[in-house]
Parts: C-alpha cells; structure tokens; sequence
C-alpha cells in the first residue's frame, strides 16, 4: 500500500452479486465454517479490501474490485450504516495534489464478537473487535461434565460482556473447542481428553443467552482467523495444525476451510506415527494426539523432575529460564510435528502451513529445529522458514479462535447482520446437556 492509500489489486477478493454464498442458518447459528470463499457479493469485497488496507479511499477501493465509482459509494454507504466502516478525516492519508479524498476504515468501536474457548484445563472467555483484536479476555478453570461446563459459561457470560463489552453490540457468541465439531449441528461431537459425546452446545448457549451462537472445532476456527487476518497466502491454500492437550488440522483452500460430510476433515489426533510407541486410549500405540499433546509432554516432565504439578505454565517458565531438560523436551516434541508436517504437506501441498503450539509460539530459538526435520523428511518443502508459520495471533491464539467464528460470518456477509441484539439474558437452570444428535439432519449430510 502506497501513502495515498491505494492497495494493490492482486490481494483484493472479486466482487460477485450481492449475496451470494450466504451460509446462515437462522437467528440462533451459523452455517459451516467457510462456506462460500473468502466473502460473497460487493459488500464483502469492499469490507475484505478495507480490512486489508484502510485506511483506503474510495477510489483505491473501486480499482482494486473492479466495482464501479457509484457501487462503492452505495456499498459504502450501507456498510457505513450497520457500523461495519467508518469514514475518517482526510488527513488520514498522505497528502495528494487535488480534491481531497475522505478514507474509509473497519469500525473496531460498535461491534464486537463474543468467544469461549473450550480447553482442558479453564475456559477462555473472549471479546475481539472486527479486526480480530483482542479487547478483553478471562479465564475460568474447566471442572465437571459438559452440563457443569455449559452451566459455568452462561452464569460468566452476562456479568464478563458487561464489564467488557461497554455500549457496543454483541454480533454473536463463538464457541470451538478441540476434537470433533459439526458447526452445522452445533454440536461437539467427540472431545476424547473430556469424554464428551454430542453435546447441544449451541442449542443450550442460544437458548440461554439469545445471542447467535456459531461452534465449531478450534484447528478450522484458527484457520479461518488465519484468512481473515494473517499471512494473505492463506486465502490460497493453508494448513493449520494445533498441538494442544489434543492435536487438531484443518486445511483450507480459496479462503473456504474444507469440514467434510461428517464433520471429520482434520480428524489426524489417531494417525500413526512410525517412530512412536505412545499408548493410546484407542487401544493401539503410536498415535499422534497420545504422543505430542500437552498431557504427555507434562508427565515427561513431572517423571524427569522439572515439574511439581502438570502445568504446562510451569514447564515453558522452566525452559525459558533456562532449564535444559525443559528445552529439549520441547526440542523433542517439535522434531516429531516438524516429521507430521513433513508428511501434511507433502500430502496436501498447501501454499502456508501455519502450527499453533506452544514452543513455537514462546520459545522461538527452537524453531530450526523444527524446520530441520521438515527439510529432512519433506520431499516438496524447499523453504519452510517460508512456508511454516506460527500463528499470528501469539498469546491471544485461544482469544481469536473464537470470536473467529462469529467474525468470519460478518465479513463474508455483512448484510446478514442480525436486526436486534443486546447483552445476554440472565442465566436460567441448565438441564442435561449430553444429549443424542438429531438424527436426521446428520443422516442427510452422510454419503
């Protein structure tokens, strides 16, 4: 981008007809996590070029989607009433010879999207605006079943948007989590590290808070927030892996993240990885969630005496204080992602591979390891300094990835905005929350 805010046209979206490719399904969720590429219609293709390079006047938006002058001012101006742009002064932009242009930029002041993030250990509650920047975040320890776990979310979630959220409208309420999610259904499906089974979690969440409520599993949603707000290579081509307390993948191709009939796209936590002998619950060994996730790694530590509680807290503080065998456990753990990656890619051959884990996140002098053992097992990554990212969202990653959700909804339609939204209503009684999944909606997307 120049200093008269014009951005250049390779990395704007193109313009199709008003709507199209709209993935809601009604006023209590959302359709698919990346349905219909990167946005549909003018409205999108003006919001996703304003994301990318605004403060951008007018002019530059029209060159860079190809829409005419009089399509920009009316887009802009209906984007400029539901709160999504905002103009600001003409000085905002470099001073030009001529009739001053007046910028247009995302309006991070009226709208804000919910997140809870679903872990092992706590809870994250999140608010982001529409850059995906983290306004405020909270955590509360996970303890009980999925009933207990709901009923915490809705009693924190009044009294955490009131104290964060301001005069601002609450979009919607994000809600991923690891393992395997139909964000069709709004249901998680199978969370093996917390036995959880088909739980309803939208249909408890919307009935509870009236808000919209978008689920979906934490690898698609990340990758999701990649497209919208990372490396601008993503909208090509992407593979997101997280390694977690459970290992997730989503792969995404022309900014739509791939899900699969049964929810299953990513499902990589029981792929066999030969130079392991890691007992799995499945019954067999070797499996890559029962070898890289955090549980593992912290009873390594815990048996090698460099932790007193499995914290994995703890464990990075060790290693950034220097403990070695904090770093080289680490080190381990990182040589085998880089030999899974190896294996991703040359499998799916994605333009960027971007890996949420916490080494590569707080301890980044490890990453040439990382690299090493993919340049060593990889046979069409030539570069992966280049091709493998951390995420871009740093400690925030767990923050973004839920408020993704209900984001990526926005900007690929913004005119589906909801007429009416307020701050969620107080907390009623929550009942079982372990349900059976419907059954025929699930049958009908088998085949």
């Amino acid at each position: 981008m120049d200093g008269h805010g014009e951005p250049p046209r390779a990395t704007a979206p193109s313009a199709s007809p008003a709507g199209a490719g709209s993935t809601g399904t009604g006023p209590t969720g959302a359709g698919p996590t990346g349905g219909g590429g990167i946005g549909s219609g003018a409205a999108a293709a003006i919001l996703r070029t304003v994301l990318d390079h605004g403060p951008v006047a007018r002019t530059a938006i029209g060159r860079a989607t190809g829409l005419s002058p009089a399509a920009v001012s009316r887009q802009t101006a209906g984007l400029i009433s539901l709160g999504l742009l905002r103009e600001l002064p003409a000085s905002s932009l470099s001073p030009r010879a001529g009739r001053p242009h007046v910028p247009l930029d995302v309006d991070t002041r009226r709208h804000l999207a919910c997140g809870v993030h679903i872990a092992v250990p706590f809870v994250t509650f999140s608010v982001v605006d529409l850059r995906g920047q983290v306004v405020a975040r909270e955590q509360r320890p996970r303890e009980g079943d999925a009933t207990a776990v709901l009923r915490m979310i809705i009693q924190h979630l009044s009294g955490f948007l009131a104290r964060h959220a301001g005069g601002s409208r609450v979009l919607g309420l994000g809600v991923v989590t690891g393992g395997r999610v139909d964000p069709e259904l709004g249901l998680v499906v199978e969370h093996e590290p917390l036995d959880w089974r088909d739980v309803p979690v939208r249909d408890v969440l919307a009935a509870a808070t009236g808000l919209p409520v978008h689920v979906d599993g934490h690898a698609r949603a990340l990758a999701q927030a990649e497209i919208l707000f990372g490396d601008p290579r993503a909208r090509r081509s992407l593979l997101h892996l997280f390694v977690g307390n459970v290992a997730d993948a989503a792969f995404a191709t022309d900014g739509s993240v791939h899900i699969g009939p049964n929810s299953a796209a990513g499902g990589i936590a029981h792929l066999r990885l030969a130079d392991s002998n890691a007992p799995c619950r499945c019954g067999r060994s070797g499996c890559v969630q029962a070898t890289l996730s955090e549980s593992t790694l912290l009873r390594h530590a815990a048996d090698e005496g460099i932790i007193s509680r499995p914290d994995l807290q703890d464990l990075l503080s060790a290693a950034l204080g220097g403990d070695r065998r904090a770093v080289a456990l680490f080190r381990d753990r990182l040589r085998v992602v880089g030999r899974l990656i190896a294996l991703l890619v040359d499998m799916m051959d994605p333009e960027v591979v971007v890996l949420t884990e916490a080494a590569t996140l707080f301890l980044p002098a490890l990453r040439g390891d990382l690299f090493a053992e993919i340049s060593a097992h990889s046979r069409v990554c030539a570069e992966p300094e280049r091709m493998v990212l951390p995420s871009s969202f740093g400690p925030d990653v767990l923050a973004v990835a839920a408020g993704a959700t209900v984001l990526d909804a926005v900007h690929r339609s913004p005119h589906s905005l909801p007429a009416d939204l307020a701050l969620p209503r107080p907390a009623p009684a929550v009942g079982a929350a372990s349900t059976r999944r419907p059954a025929t909606p699930l049958a009908r997307r088998r085949n």
